[in-house]
């Protein structure tokens, strides 16, 4: 990635998003149990209103569209299972070999502030900083086994489907199990915060950029499975990390869905499910990860 894109990317991100620390509270005293892994939840056919009630230009226009059934994964991918798939497969990723490549573009995004202040560029493009070391070197994975993997590229994540036996989800998938998924039709934001604006999903509470209160027990990733699943049985596809999908979003970049635990009500309102972005194919970032669909098959 040319150093001028990722100053680019640099720039969107941060205005779409918030300012975490790298402390993860709770991190082993929530989450999915071993035996409720990759578990995959149907989503039946039906209707629903693409880019319903839009809040930024890109989410419109409102289209109803039909989708055939699909199975969903109930979750984002772990790091404990992508573990498993670069261990049976010595898959190296985007980041890792850009790291080993070295050069102006080496690494992966990191989210970081300075003490007592904001930077202009938060983002910091950190070699080492791969799915294995969040925070780049000298991090790891230690109490993080069930925190989704990050730091993967759009080719990292169609390779681990293809193993795994399945597909990314296309934008239009992703957008309609969300958003059948809601608490509230009525309010695009309830999977994020419920009637009385607590917190119900992974995201920034307080003032972007100056004050996290973690009123839902994170400033960065979680587990996932820490917050309740929503009414279909999905777990996270608001906030906690951004979530891949293999639907383009524009020359050289795909699109990604759902917000992170860095979107923020006064500054990044995209923890709804037709809020979009786009992401460069070759990018990766300490709070984009996927799930995966499997195709139904005729009996």
């Amino acid at each position: 990635m040319s150093a001028a894109r990722y100053l680019a990317l640099a720039t969107l991100f941060t205005a779409a998003c918030g300012n975490p620390s790298v402390r993860q509270e709770q991190s082993m005293s929530c989450g999915l149990p071993s035996d409720q892994l990759d578990s995959f939840i149907r989503i039946e056919a039906g209707s629903f209103k693409k880019g319903s009630d839009p809040v930024y230009p890109e989410e419109a226009p409102t289209l109803t569209l039909h989708v055939e059934a699909f199975d969903l994964l109930s979750h984002e991918v772990t790091n404990r299972e992508f573990s498993k798939f670069i261990e049976e497969t010595g898959y190296v990723t985007d980041a890792e070999r850009s790291t080993q490549a070295g050069g102006p573009g080496a690494g992966s995004a990191v989210f970081r502030t300075q003490t007592g202040s904001v930077t202009k560029y938060p983002w910091k493009l950190t070699p080492g900083a791969t799915w294995r070391s969040p925070e780049g070197p000298g991090s790891g994975l230690s109490g993080r086994e069930l925190h989704p993997v990050v730091h993967v590229s759009l080719a990292d994540a169609r390779a681990y489907a293809a193993w795994a036996g399945g597909r990314l989800p296309t934008e239009i998938e992703w957008e309609y199990a969300a958003s059948r998924g809601l608490p509230d039709l009525t309010r695009q934001n309830s999977g994020a915060y419920d009637a009385q604006g607590r917190p119900v999903a992974n995201t920034w509470q307080g003032i972007f950029p100056v004050a996290n209160t973690a009123e839902d027990g994170f400033t960065g990733t979680s587990p996932v499975g820490c917050f309740s699943p929503d009414k279909t049985g999905l777990y996270d596809m608001i906030g906690n990390v951004w979530e891949l999908t293999d639907t383009p979003y524009g020359a050289g970049t795909t699109t990604i869905k759902g917000g992170s635990y860095l979107c923020a009500e006064n500054f990044c309102r995209r923890y709804r499910p037709a809020a979009r972005q786009p992401d460069d194919v070759d990018f990766s970032s300490n709070h984009i990860g996927f799930r995966i669909v499997r195709d139904i098959t005729a009996p």
